[in-house]
This record gives C-alpha cells, sequence and structure tokens, in this order.
C-alpha cells in the first residue's frame, strides 16, 4: 500500500516540474474576476476623477480660482473688504499662472499639434480674461479702503492685457479717470459709437 507520505512527495515533484508558465497561469486571476473586482468601463469611466488636478479639493486649477472669486464676492457682500482682498489676490495668482502656463504649452506644441495648440491658447485666454477681472475686483475693493495706490497698477495692466477697446479696458480706464489718475475721459460721446462695435 502506498504511503500518504509517498503521495504528497510524488505530488510535490510533479509540481515542481511543471514550467514555470504554468504555474504562474495557476497563480493569476482570471479575466472574469478582474472584471468583477474592477469593471473595465468603470475604470474607464473615473479615469479623468482620479487626476489630482481634477479633484474638487485642488488648488490649482480654473475652478479653484471660481472659488475664490465666489468666496471674494461672499466676503464684498458683507463689507469684509480684507478678506476679500486676499481671495481676489489668490484668484488672480492662480489664474495668471494657468494662463502663463497654458500659453508655453501652447507654444510648444506649435506645428506638431494643432489640436493640443488651440486647446491650450483657448485656455490661455480663458485665464487671462479671469485673471483681468479678478485684478479689476480688487482695485474696486482698494478702492473702498481708500488705498487707490494699490489701485492704479492693477488697472494699469488690465488696461494692458485688455486694451482700451475692450469693455473691461474701458472699465479699467474709467475707474483710473474716477481716481483723478487721468484728465480725459475714454471714450468720449464722439468714441462711444466707434468704441462699442470693436471686437470684444
Amino acid at each position: 500500500m502506498v504511503s500518504l507520505k509517498k503521495i504528497r512527495v510524488s505530488a510535490c515533484n510533479y509540481i515542481l516540474g511543471l514550467p514555470a508558465a504554468v504555474l504562474l497561469m495557476w497563480s493569476l486571476p482570471s479575466q472574469a474576476q478582474i472584471q468583477e473586482v474592477f469593471p473595465t468601463d468603470t475604470i474607464e469611466q473615473d479615469a479623468d476623477d482620479l487626476r489630482p488636478l481634477n479633484q474638487p479639493s485642488s488648488i490649482f486649477s480654473m475652478a479653484a480660482g471660481e472659488r475664490l472669486l465666489v468666496e471674494a464676492a461672499e466676503a464684498i457682500s458683507v463689507q469684509d473688504y480684507t478678506l476679500a482682498a486676499s481671495k481676489l489676490r489668490e484668484a488672480r495668482q492662480v489664474f495668471d499662472q494657468l494662463s502663463n502656463f497654458y500659453q508655453e504649452l501652447s507654444s510648444l506644441f506649435i506645428g506638431i499639434d494643432s489640436r493640443i495648440t488651440d486647446n491650450h491658447r483657448r485656455r490661455a485666454l480663458e485665464g487671462a480674461q479671469k485673471r483681468d477681472q479678478a485684478a479689476y475686483q480688487l482695485a474696486l475693493v482698494h478702492r473702498q479702503q481708500n488705498q487707490p495706490e494699490l489701485a492704479v497698477p492693477l488697472l494699469i495692466q488690465i488696461l494692458r492685457s485688455q486694451q482700451p477697446t475692450r469693455e473691461l479696458g474701458q472699465q479699467a480706464y474709467q475707474q483710473l479717470f474716477e481716481l483723478g489718475f487721468v484728465e480725459i475721459p475714454y471714450p468720449n460721446d464722439g468714441d462711444r459709437e466707434s468704441a462699442s462695435s470693436a471686437p470684444r
């Protein structure tokens, strides 16, 4: 009668004699088991959601800058201008950095991939527009704080970025006029019609 010990030894020798590939196949989970734990459609659907800068908690994204603008508006509504100024400075910095980075990425792909170039150029413009809006709101807050000397550099930067023919640029110049920094209003009555038809 064959002893149990001999059976065990024979089984071990058999397993050890199998090719490594066969042993590996036995140890791996089946495709069905993998899909049960990680369904393919879920992986594809959540891929973008797992990227850190797409998370709601991200502090370096367009959405983060928008949140700061909302928080600044809430502070302004209760006349907490110190908090509002802080939030607007943060928002302006976020949008400025995003705009610069997207502009750089856009220039790097010129002649390589026009889709990437155009996409990043659009995002750079979006970031610049939001940066200027945050700067304008910050200038208004400085006016409320009786700190016009802090408002003037912001308004000049907005004019440089937006140009005097665009709405935000005209608003910035109007603030400079109201502060007494410039003496000639723009647009004057004769210019208003032509300025309103200028490209935005």
